[in-house]
């Protein structure tokens, strides 16, 4: 039971962080959160009883950057649905292509990197698309980043965070 998440908010209630109930019940003990929902059921100790707690609010404002999303394999293969940016193929088997390659003076950006299955990324090899004979499905192009992006994942199992994680796609 301590192991279980816990949606932090700032205290605008915009997302911060995702925690265990044990770091969220410290927050509350010492007054520097408030519950908004609670989770599934009581914690009881020796001496008390707590609301198992599944979203809590900050009494105090932390400020933050941006989260940026950082080019990554897994993250490429995300923003390209798992799909071979070539011939349109979804396969387990994917690489990473770069459309300028390296070689050439090409830099590994989210404008230069897509994902490709390994028969079009053999044909294309050190040339572009445009020499290989090849054409991209669609640019690439660095994912948009929200406050909310880091959150979306959770949705699924998490019903109750939907209030607080507005232009969620989860289902």
């Amino acid at each position: 039971m301590v192991d279980y998440l816990v949606l932090l908010l700032n205290q605008n209630y915009e997302p911060l962080n995702v925690c265990h109930a044990r770091r969220a019940l410290v927050l509350l003990i010492a007054g520097k959160a408030e519950l908004l929902v609670n989770g599934r059921g009581r914690i009881r100790t020796a001496s008390a009883e707590f609301d198992l707690p599944s979203v809590i609010r900050l009494m105090y404002h932390v400020r933050r950057p941006l989260p940026a999303r950082r080019l990554t394999r897994r993250e490429a293969f995300l923003r390209d649905k798992h799909r071979c940016q070539y011939c349109g193929v979804e396969a387990k088997m994917l690489t990473l292509d770069h459309v300028l390659p390296r070689v050439r003076g090409g830099k590994h950006t989210w404008e230069n990197v897509v994902t490709a299955c390994t028969h079009c990324n053999h044909r294309k090899a050190h040339r572009t698309p445009a020499e290989a004979g090849m054409r991209l499905f669609k640019e690439p192009r660095q994912p948009v980043v929200t406050v909310y992006s880091p959150f979306l994942h959770y949705l699924h199992a998490r019903a109750e965070w939907r209030p607080f994680v507005p232009n969620s796609e989860a289902p």
